[in-house]
């Protein structure tokens, strides 16, 4: 009788035990860097950790549009680069290794405020070249993040927020910028 009730208590401290560490390392890690490639577009991104759900997620992008319609003669597609710095909030971050759920790169749901500038600086078309300008939006962001292997993560993000376009002939112009994102990355 004492032998299994030795090898059970044992094992209940091994899980409680267990359970007590990986809870204590239920946080933003402290660096993440990576790169992300999905339908509209690709980055490299670096996310630090600045509390323990809060991180700040700096990032290049290539960013697809495209034009066409009354303005434009023909249609086509333009690749432009994109800046963007993004503090986030991963709110069910504990709740997930709690429940025994993967965490690691953080594999967690978050709200963010995207912080976006497209310099002119240079952009590829597949037709003449169009003038894309100078713009930069501040668009409220809700998202998630989860790892399917050690290394291998995908994203999901959508939001709706503001833009400002900064045209060369100063009739500045602004809007509604809508920002959907689904990115199958690797993190190094």
């Amino acid at each position: 009788m004492k032998r299994p009730f030795l090898i059970l208590s044992i094992l209940i401290l091994s899980i409680v035990s267990a359970r007590k560490v990986y809870a204590q390392n239920q946080t933003v890690e402290k660096s993440v860097t990576g790169i992300q490639v999905g339908f509209l577009g690709a980055n490299i991104y670096n996310e630090a950790r600045l509390a323990d759900a809060f991180s700040l997620r700096s990032q290049f992008a290539l960013f697809p549009g495209f034009f066409g319609g009354d303005a434009y003669p023909n249609t086509g597609l333009v690749l432009f680069p994109e800046l963007s710095l993004q503090p986030k909030y991963y709110y069910n971050l504990k709740k997930r290794g709690d429940e025994g759920k993967v965490t690691t790169n953080n594999s967690a749901n978050f709200i963010s405020l995207d912080f976006k500038y497209l310099p002119d600086w240079f952009s590829v078309f597949n037709k003449d070249a169009i003038p894309v300008g100078n713009s930069f939006g501040i668009i409220p962001t809700w998202g998630l993040r989860r790892n399917f292997s050690e290394h291998f993560n995908y994203e999901f993000n959508v939001g709706l927020g503001y833009a400002a376009y900064l045209n060369s002939d100063n009739s500045n112009t602004s809007g509604i910028m809508f920002n959907l994102g689904f990115k199958i990355g690797y993190d190094f």
